[in-house]
């Protein structure tokens, strides 16, 4: 009963989502009265779907059969974190999820939205709901989640083994609030083209938005990256895939859509491309959507194999995100020129900012598609892989890293880059002493390791002497400084965290791409290896049973440097419902540094045993948790908060006595 309660729920919604679509652009002129109506409509599509998407979770959860949605991607041996992660880990179920993610975000604006202008909050919600309404009937008419099986079978054929993980059951929902929330800037968008209302205001509104939105996608990435890292055991972080590339577009036009949002608050200026930006970021997370889901791609991270959806989910990119761009072109024309600045000023490198990530942009996704597109039109298969990356946007990031300290340290409409040079002596000189020492220390022989190092401090001390300077540290009593510190707004705390969050992450990159070592070696129980000063001495192997899989277990102890011994365990797994076998690295961290060991398939009476050393690796993801602190650091401001200001009440006169 419960799963024909979901299915009327979806389409209700998919109803009110349709109802509330044409009447918000019919009536948005009536302002007051459409945007309390819209209001309700958003709130209650969320608790439909939600209603929607718990008749998913609890047919996952009793394992109830009669679902074939659950046939095909459960069992009921099945740990039950795991039975519910399998509700988003396939096509169908997932597209619930993003869809419900997509109306929290429209009950969010109708909930928080009140202080907007009533015409201005009808048309976002009006096409808030038009995508709710697309992607609500693709999901009814092409991927139906509730579809019965009219003779239930015993059992099920149980969720992808890799799958099975808690990495996956927080990646996604992660990743799809990233995705989707851009779409919140995409409605500011069209709700600004259509009723001309583009200025500083609209981007105080929109900022809060992207700034939720891009803080999810950096968690969501992150925690992608390790997940893969530690699940697919090829000891990688990052591969280029070209889902992977769909998730990092988003990120990259989000991050230039921050800073060019900053612009037109402070300045008003840079309308025109603003509001570009806004489109075409969830223009992206649309494309990421096609790729995953249109059969294109053979992939650990794709859902589906069907092209037919994959045309249908084209179309809809088409007219979504065509339609867009149809009404910024007959817009953009009649836009007004904002506030004038000179080309040294931090609009200036704001500006600059935003030419090298959009050129990052261009340069991933052509890498991304070219060789789709042309696979397509000529038969030719070719692959597009870490090298053109690497040489491309390294080349890119490299300058941006360069210039990024000076950014906050620039005044508006004018600044003097020499003064802001300056201040940023005693970090870049910091930065030199430190990359010299560590690169001594690490024995890095000539290559770009020791620049990618200079960068990557540079970027972090940067981002502290900005904070030094704006508490005027050794210029004024230490407590006068100190109450500056303490006093400075939180947008400021969030940018110098973020910025040394990007330090951090380079530092991560570079140092575990410039030094680590790898071993290959047959062991048996009681033989043992070094690799990096670690001694790994193989103690035992056994085969276990678990929960739904049979487990392969090697035993092993690992000798420090230091001469501090741990105890680890390495496995594969064979999945019984499935037969699929999965690999589980043991891996043991050492301060920012890791010892990843992977136990191979047996060879005869002996096992393959694959070690890596992998120096300060952790401060990738380390560097990725500091953005999103800073993030949602900024979140906490009062201004961002408020969005729009109310205007003060008159004093009532008190009647005289």
């Amino acid at each position: 009963m419960s799963i024909e309660l979901g299915h009327f729920a979806l389409i209700l919604a998919f109803a009110i989502a349709t109802i509330s679509t044409i009447g918000g652009y019919l009536f948005w002129r009536t302002g007051l009265r459409i945007a309390m109506v819209l209001s309700q409509g958003a709130i209650l599509q969320f608790i439909l779907v939600a209603v929607a998407f718990g008749a998913l979770i609890q047919a996952f959860v009793v394992s109830d059969f009669s679902l074939a949605l659950a046939v095909n991607h459960s069992h009921s041996l099945k740990p039950l974190l795991f039975k519910i992660s399998g509700v988003w880990g396939n096509h169908e179920g997932s597209m619930v999820l993003w869809i419900l993610i997509l109306v929290a975000f429209g009950a969010m604006v109708a909930a928080f939205g009140r202080r907007l202008p009533h015409d201005l909050l009808a048309l976002v919600l009006a096409t808030q709901s038009l995508l709710t309404a697309a992607f609500a009937g693709f999901t009814l008419f092409t991927s139906n989640p509730f579809e019965r099986v009219f003779q239930p079978p015993l059992e099920g054929n149980d969720l992808n083994p890799v799958l099975q993980d808690i990495g996956l059951a927080i990646h996604p929902p992660l990743l799809y609030a990233g995705y989707v929330g851009f779409s919140i800037c995409f409605s500011f968008a069209v709700a600004a083209l259509i009723s001309g209302r583009i200025d500083q205001a609209w981007a105080r509104w929109v900022r809060p938005w992207t700034m939720l939105s891009w803080t999810f996608l950096t968690l969501g990435i992150a925690m992608g990256s390790y997940w893969a890292y530690y699940e697919l055991g090829w000891g990688g972080w990052w591969f280029w895939d070209p889902v992977e590339n769909a998730s990092f577009m988003p990120w990259l036009a989000g991050t230039a859509l921050l800073h060019s949002a900053l612009v037109m608050e402070k300045r008003n200026a840079l309308k025109i491309w603003t509001i570009f930006l806004s489109i075409i970021t969830f223009s992206l997370s649309l494309l990421g959507t096609f790729l995953v889901r249109s059969g294109i791609l053979t992939s650990v991270h794709t859902f589906a194999s069907d092209p037919t959806r994959g045309l249908v989910i084209l179309t809809l990119l088409a007219l979504v995100i065509g339609g867009a761009f149809f009404l910024f072109a007959l817009r953009a024309s009649s836009l007004r020129q904002g506030g004038l600045f000179a080309p040294v000023s931090r609009e200036g490198a704001l500006i600059l900012n935003n030419l090298f990530l959009a050129t990052a942009v261009g340069a991933v996704l052509v890498g991304t598609l070219y060789p789709l597109l042309l696979d397509a039109l000529t038969g030719t298969s070719i692959s597009v892989g870490a090298p053109f990356f690497n040489l491309t946007f390294g080349a890119l990031m490299a300058p941006l890293l360069l210039v990024l300290p000076f950014g906050p340290l620039l005044a508006w409409k004018r600044a003097d880059v020499v003064n802001a040079a300056q201040r940023l002596m005693a970090a870049a000189g910091l930065a030199i002493f430190v990359t010299i020492l560590v690169s001594a220390l690490g024995g890095v022989a000539l290559s770009l390791a020791p620049l990618g190092l200079l960068l990557g401090f540079w970027v972090a001390f940067g981002a502290v002497a900005e904070l030094v300077d704006r508490s005027k540290l050794g210029r004024i009593p230490l407590g006068e400084s100190r109450r500056r510190l303490v006093g400075l707004p939180r947008t400021a705390w969030s940018t110098a965290i973020g910025h040394f969050g990007v330090g951090v992450t380079v530092l991560g990159i570079v140092s575990t791409t410039a030094w680590e070592t790898e071993l290959v070696t047959r062991l048996n129980p009681g033989e043992t290896a070094v690799l990096a000063g670690y001694t790994i001495a193989f103690d035992s192997f056994e085969q276990v049973p678990g929960p739904n899989y049979i487990s392969d277990q090697g035993h092993f102890t690992i000798t420090a440097p230091n001469g501090r011994t741990r105890q680890t365990m390495a496995d594969r797994r064979t999945y019984v419902a499935s037969g699929m076998p999965t690999t589980e690295a043991a891996i043991e961290t050492y301060g920012f540094s890791q010892l990843y060991l992977q136990l191979g398939e047996p060879l005869e009476d002996t096992h393959v045993v694959r070690v890596w050393h992998k120096p300060y690796i952790t401060l990738i993801w380390l560097g990725a948790v500091l953005m999103s602190l800073a993030g949602l650091l900024s979140l906490t401001d009062r201004k961002l908060r408020i969005g729009v200001p109310q205007k003060a009440r008159k004093p009532v006169a008190e009647p005289a006595q």
